[in-house]
C-alpha cells in the first residue's frame, strides 16, 4: 500500500523526508506557511556531522550537491578571552564542514518534483477523523485529509498536541543575532579577531559567538543568560537598546564589543526554548513528529543533523513497511526517544559550558576532546 505522507512545515528534516520518500516511489506533499523558499532568511551556518547529517543526505541521494556548498575553511575554530587573546585555536578536520541553511534548503526543495512543497499553507488546527486520518484545516479556508501526517513544523508545532501535552519552556538564556558586511574592508578589528572561521568569546552569563560566512560576512551571535522579564522589557531592534546590548560587555576589547555595535542589520532575539529532554509520546494512530516538533533542545550544533537524520530515519521506516503505516511509526519512535533524548541532555549541558560557570575553559575542555 502506498499512503500518502502529507508533511506540516519545510524545514530541512521535512524536506529530507520528502526525498527519501519520493525516491522510494512514494507520493507526497509538504504544506508550508511561508508564502515562497525566499520569504524570509534561513539562519547561518550549520556544521554538517558524519553520522546524522551527512548519513541523512546520503540517504536522500544529495551527497554530491551537498559537498558543492562547503564553505571551505569554515570548520576553523577559535576561543578568545574577554580581551581578545587567543586561548584555543584549531583549523579542523574536515569531518564537519560548513554550509548555509538556506543553500542546503534549497538543494533539498530542487531535488523535489514541482508542485511538492505548497507554500503559503499555514495550519490553522488539525482534527481527529478516529481512523487513523486527520483533517488538516487551512488559515485561507481550505483542508484536506490526511492518510499519514507527520508534524514538521518546529518548536512552536501545531501538529503536536495530537500527541502529546508538552510545551516550550523558556530556558533562561537569550541569543541576539547581527550580521557584520564587508567586514575585511568595513570592520576590520573585528575581523581580524573572529579569523577564518567561527570564534567565541565568552564568561559566564554572557558571551559573544561569531560564525565567519561565504561572502565577506561575519554573523554574531551575543548570548545573554538573563530572565524572561529582562529580555522581554528590551525591544532589541532600538538603537538605545543596542547601546544597552553592548553595556553588558563593558571593559571587553572593542574588537569584540564591535561585533555588537558595528552591526549591519537591525538585532534579532531569540529567546531559547526547549521541549523536556525526554519528551515522549504514547503512539497515536496516522500521525508523528521530527526535528524540533518533537525534540526542541537548546542550539548547540545538533538541531538541524538530528532533524534531518529523524527525516531520513523515517522515510526508510516508511519505505520498508509500506504495507503497514503503524508499524512504520512504531519503528521509528522506537529509535527516535532515546536518541533525542541523549541528544537535548549534550545540548544542555553545551549551554552550560557557553554560559555557565566555567565559560569559556569548560567550552575548551568539550572542543579540544581533553575532557
Amino acid at each position: 500500500m502506498n499512503t500518502e505522507v502529507t508533511i506540516v512545515g519545510a524545514g530541512l528534516g521535512g524536506l529530507v523526508l520528502a526525498r527519501v520518500l519520493h525516491i522510494n516511489g512514494f507520493s507526497v506533499v509538504i504544506y508550508e506557511s511561508d508564502d515562497s523558499a525566499q520569504a524570509r532568511t534561513q539562519g547561518g551556518q550549520l556544521d554538517i556531522h558524519v553520522d546524522d547529517g551527512q548519513a541523512a543526505l546520503a540517504e536522500a541521494g544529495l551527497t554530491a550537491e551537498f559537498r558543492a556548498i562547503i564553505h571551505e575553511g569554515g570548520e576553523a575554530t577559535r576561543v578568545v578571552d574577554t580581551e581578545g587573546a587567543v586561548l584555543y585555536e584549531d583549523e579542523g578536520t574536515g569531518t564537519r564542514p560548513e554550509v548555509l541553511r538556506g543553500d542546503l534548503r534549497r538543494i533539498l526543495i530542487e531535488s523535489l518534483p514541482e508542485g511538492t512543497v505548497q507554500w503559503g499553507k499555514k495550519l490553522a488546527g488539525v482534527t481527529p477523523l478516529g481512523d487513523g486520518t486527520h483533517e488538516l484545516a487551512f488559515t485561507d479556508g481550505s483542508t484536506v485529509v490526511s492518510a499519514l501526517l507527520v508534524g514538521a513544523d518546529g518548536a512552536w508545532s501545531r501538529v503536536r498536541p495530537l500527541l502529546s501535552s508538552a510545551v516550550p519552556k523558556y530556558s533562561g538564556v537569550t541569543f541576539v543575532e547581527t550580521y557584520l558586511t564587508d567586514v575585511d574592508q568595513r570592520h576590520t578589528a573585528a575581523s581580524k579577531a573572529v579569523g577564518s572561521g567561527a570564534m567565541f568569546a565568552l564568561s559566564p552569563g554572557k558571551g559573544i559567538s561569531v560564525h565567519r560566512e561565504a561572502g565577506d560576512i561575519l554573523h554574531t551571535y551575543v548570548q545573554l543568560k538573563r530572565s524572561e522579564k529582562w529580555i522581554n522589557d528590551i525591544d532589541f531592534a532600538d538603537d538605545a537598546a543596542r547601546g544597552r546590548n553592548a553595556a553588558q560587555f563593558d571593559g571587553w576589547a572593542p574588537e569584540l564589543t564591535a561585533l555588537i555595535t558595528e552591526g549591519d542589520t537591525p538585532p534579532a532575539t531569540r529567546m531559547i526554548y526547549t521541549l523536556p529532554n525526554e519528551h515522549r509520546w504514547e503512539r497515536v494512530p496516522g500521525v508523528t513528529l521530527l526535528g524540533d516538533a518533537a525534540h526542541l533542545m537548546p542550539p548547540s550544533g545538533d538541531g538541524a543533523n538530528l532533524a534531518m537524520f529523524d527525516g531520513s530515519k523515517l522515510g526508510k521506516a516508511i519505505a520498508e513497511n509500506s504495507g503497514d503505516v503503524e508499524a512504520a511509526l512504531v519503528a521509528y519512535e522506537t529509535e527516535l526517544f532515546p536518541r533525542s533524548a541523549a541528544a537535548a541532555f549534550e545540548a544542555h549541558e553545551t549551554l552550560d559550558l557557553v554560559v555557565g560557570d566555567t565559560a569559556p575553559f569548560g567550552l575548551i575542555k568539550l572542543i579540544s576532546g581533553a575532557g
